[in-house]
This record gives structure tokens, sequence and C-alpha cells, in this order.
């Protein structure tokens, strides 16, 4: 017997569900969330270092509701197959180019921007190579000034002045399931509202072989992030995108003055601070997800 859809809420189910994906680009098999229906505006959601689209699952479904919403896994992170990826230049620029060439292979030529952490750089690189093509941006301590750089970024930093191999020993910490279950709790005054799901899945990933070497030569790399930040702030002021910062203050390594520093080029961005540190996200969800829905349906709802 076939039952047709007979109700708003059978439609909406149809268009709200989500969908787990795969795209070859190349060498790397890039994993990805979609939801929504695809003639709807399109949100593009780009996670950071120890996090995936995972980091997005309370957003994802609020979103497709009324917009198409792509989350891909960065190569390197979440379920992104990378076994393949053979001589693969592990800089942001190559991120991006993976990530520019994903959204050409699904064609996706207008949409917003959601960065996180190291899917700011690449959200920007995307966006100075197509300015036209970005509707919106919110960033959830996704950072583009030097003033949001933390004290978390210092040996981070003499890495980049001297990479030594006793510098880049001397971050092997950091790649590792401890050190990212710390960067999902510091900040957080109570740790029971951040899931566990979050940090062990991601410290998983973590582990596969080789991902500490490439995760080393990512943080080496973030210094072109720094110097291209002229060029990303420039991008701000001659194309007046409509921006939401949505930012956990107590982030040890993206600073409340990164978000704040957006005024100069955009005067009209919103930006909001909350109470918590570096995945706002896991812990505020429920006070986020409304303002970016209220964003984005004043400046890209059709």
């Amino acid at each position: 017997m076939t039952t047709a859809l007979n109700s708003a809420d059978d439609v909406a189910r149809t268009t709200t569900q989500l969908h787990y994906r795969f795209q070859q680009i190349d060498n790397v098999t890039i994993f990805y969330r979609e939801a929504g229906n695809p003639t709807s505006p399109t949100i593009l959601l780009l996670h950071g270092f120890a996090a995936s689209s995972f980091m997005f699952r309370d957003l994802i479904p609020a979103l497709a509701e009324r917009y198409h919403v792509i989350a891909p896994d960065l190569p390197a992170f979440g379920f992104t197959d990378i076994s393949a990826a053979g001589d693969y230049v592990w800089t942001f620029s190559q991120l991006a180019d993976t990530i520019g060439q994903f959204t050409e292979r699904l064609k996706l030529d207008r949409y917003a921007l959601m960065v996180h952490d190291y899917g700011a750089p690449v959200g920007w690189r995307l966006a100075l190579a197509h300015p036209q093509r970005v509707t919106a941006i919110i960033s959830q301590n996704g950072n583009a000034y030097e003033e949001g750089l933390g004290a978390g970024w210092a040996p981070i930093q003499k890495y980049w002045r001297e990479p030594t191999q006793e510098n880049r020993d001397a971050l092997r910490d950091f790649p590792t399931p401890a050190s990212i279950k710390w960067q999902y709790l510091e900040g957080v005054s109570d740790p029971s509202l951040v899931s566990p799901d979050g940090y062990t899945l991601e410290g998983m990933q973590i582990l596969r072989p080789g991902n500490a070497e490439i995760q080393l030569d990512l943080l080496l790399d973030y210094a072109s992030n720094v110097a291209m930040y002229p060029r990303f702030q420039q991008f701000f002021r001659d194309s007046q995108p409509p921006l939401l910062a949505v930012w956990g203050k107590h982030d040890p390594f993206f600073l409340p003055a990164g978000a704040e520093a957006w005024k100069r080029d955009l005067p009209e961005a919103d930006i909001r601070f909350y109470d918590t540190g570096h995945f706002a996200l896991e812990t505020h969800a429920s006070t986020i997800v409304p303002v970016i829905k209220a964003f984005l349906d004043r400046h890209i709802a059709q």
C-alpha cells in the first residue's frame, strides 16, 4: 500500500532528513552531512581542529527546516578518508583547494559560510577565490585578526619562528586524546554540559596512523593563515558580507578581541559572547541556534 504525504509535518520530515554521503576529490574521500531542500539557500559548515561535522549535530536539523545544509569533514578529520592521499601536501592552501573542488562538484555557487577554528582560514580562502559566492558569514570562534590569538598559541608560534625538530616535538602532546578532551572542557563552567561523544570520537580519529604528523604539519602551516589576515580583512571591507560572531569568551586560543575586531571592517557585524570555551555549540546550542536562524532569516532567506 502506498501512503501519500498528507501533512506539513510529513513534508518537513522529508526535507530535514539528514543524509551521510561521500564525495571523491582526487585521492581524498570527503565525508559530509547534508540536509534540507537543495533548492533552498545553502549553508556551508566548516569545522575546526579537534572536531568534525559532528560538532554541528544540533544545528543542522534546525537549519534544514529552511535551508540546504552541507557540512564536510576536512581532510585528516572525522570520517574523511585520507588513506589514499599519497603525497597530499598538508597545508591550509591545500585544504581549501580540496574543499573548493568539493563545492564545485556539488555545484554550490552561492552559500553562507559558518566557520569554526581551522574552518575559518579554509572558508576565508574560499571567499578570496570567489567573493561573489558568499552570502553571509557566521563565525563560532573562527579568527581573522592577530589580536584574537590567545596565549595558547605561544608554543606554536615558537615553532613558526624556529621550525626545528625540538620545537616540533614539544607540540606532540597537542594532537592527542587527552589534549582534545582538555580543549573541549577548558573554559566551561559546568563540564556536565559537554557530551563526551565529541571529544571521544575526535580522540579516536586523531590516533589514525600518520595523523599526528599531519596535525603537526598543519600547526606549522597555520602561520600562513596569520600572514594572510590582511587579505582576509580586505575581503571583509570590500564585500561587506553580513556577519554574526557567536563566541565562547573563555577560549584559550581565540580571544574575544578577535571577534570585536570585525567591527573595524564590518561596522554592522553582530558580535555575541557566551560564557563558555572553544566549543560554544557544545554547551550553548539551545541559545546559539535560534540566534543563527534569526540571522540567516534576516539576511538570506528566500
